[in-house]
């Protein structure tokens, strides 16, 4: 794989540089409320741009239906890259169209642009190879090299990700750099114990990455919504717990694994409850009850770990040399179900070993929470990339910047 310093060493300079970048930040309406993945691409942009090339960035955004759509606009996320960057990024108002090659056009040396929300073209996400490829060729035009660095979109086999590497001399930007290495420290050269800690609303999220880590993980720790699903599993009754019936069988049968190959598969032994979710917007006080999870009633549902569950997951974590961490314990969002989550943050600050925060909710979390990023080992910009890396499977935009 080609890095970006080999194509600065050959010179950038004048020429035009699409940049796959990944800005999916979350919005509250024009508003970013996380503007983590705009960070990480900055020193790939800052770099081509020093060079004097003609940067132009794009990325993805939310899941529009192929057609635009202003809620779905990356205006707010190209104003911020020129916050962060300091200087003045220019925006076209289209993908491929009359706005975009005219701005792509009007770019001297040194300058960057973003074109509008990739998805907005059915071309970008398309099935169809023709369909897609067509898109690629339309983007393709609007530049002479191109540079991969939107990790979060490195496992989807789309047309800017996947079908426009082909068509323009490429190279991996800084981010994926960074992250690929990152994920060979979780699988090539991994130093024991390896502590996993899973988390999120579906277990069915989470099974092929289990399947995987059964086989490498010294313990995993299971948290958030799919933990009720290993609970029933195990015969216990989860009330109005979030619950997927048709995983039971898949999880007891990895319950069983684990004991045959040694890996500690750690459950909650304590859950904070009530009887309707809370509400996130006025963060409203919940009053949860912490019950046995062993003893959840049936009009009740678990929204965090519990205080002994956090106790016992930061001891299994403790000692860890590596530790991978996706998926928050609780409903985060919210300040009465925060602390299972903040539990396992810090337990990662204190560790004395590799951390990695897998992205996605859990890198939204920590920022939310509070806690200095420069404490973690890395935060990853993409989760599901991260885990389907780890499940073993081939990612279309890792593979298309291969030489």
């Amino acid at each position: 794989m080609k890095t970006i310093d080999e194509l600065l060493s050959e010179g950038v300079a004048g020429k035009r540089v699409f940049v796959r970048a990944d800005l999916n930040v979350p919005l509250d309406g024009t508003t970013i409320t996380d503007d983590g993945r705009i960070r990480a691409v900055v020193p790939t942009v800052k770099a081509l741009a020093d060079a004097g090339a003609r940067v132009v960035v794009a990325s993805h955004l939310g899941r529009p239906k192929g057609a635009p759509d202003p809620a779905f606009s990356l205006a707010p996320a190209a104003a911020r890259l020129g916050e962060i960057l300091g200087t003045d990024v220019r925006f076209a108002t289209d993908t491929v169209g009359e706005s975009a090659r005219a701005t792509v056009a009007a770019l001297a040396d040194g300058q960057v642009a973003v074109v509008e929300n990739l998805r907005f073209n059915a071309g970008e996400t398309s099935k169809d190879d023709a369909e897609r490829g067509a898109f690629a060729d339309q983007l393709a035009a609007l530049a002479d090299l191109y540079v991969g660095d939107g990790f979060g979109a490195v496992h989807r086999k789309h047309a800017s990700v996947y079908d426009l590497p082909a068509r323009l001399p490429h190279a991996a930007g800084y981010l994926i750099a960074k992250e690929v290495a990152v994920l060979k420290k979780l699988t090539d050269d991994l130093q024991r114990p390896y502590v996993v800690a899973l988390g999120g609303a579906k277990v069915s999220d989470k099974l092929a990455v289990i399947d995987q880590l059964l086989g490498k993980a010294d313990r995993i720790l299971i948290g958030g919504g799919m933990a009720y699903t290993f609970l029933k599993a195990k015969g216990y009754e989860v009330g109005a717990s979030l619950l997927q019936e048709d995983q039971i069988a898949a999880v007891q049968e990895y319950v069983e694994r684990a004991e045959k190959t040694g890996v500690e598969l750690v459950v909650p032994v304590d859950a904070l409850t009530a009887t309707e979710f809370p509400d996130l917007k006025t963060k409203a006080a919940a009053h949860p009850t912490t019950v046995a999870a062993d003893a959840i009633p049936a009009d009740q549902m678990g929204l965090d770990i519990g205080p002994e569950t956090r106790k016992l997951y930061a001891s299994k974590l403790a000692d860890a040399a590596t530790v991978f961490w996706n998926g928050p314990m609780g409903v985060f969002e919210h300040p009465d179900y925060a602390e299972g989550t903040k539990a396992v943050a810090q337990a990662l600050v204190e560790s004395k070993g590799f951390t990695v925060v897998g992205g996605g909710d859990s890198a939204a979390a920590v920022r939310t929470l509070g806690f200095d990023e420069t404490a973690f080992g890395h935060i990853s910009t993409g989760g599901g990339a991260s885990l389907e890396y780890l499940e073993g499977k081939t990612l279309p935009g890792l593979a298309a910047l291969e030489d």
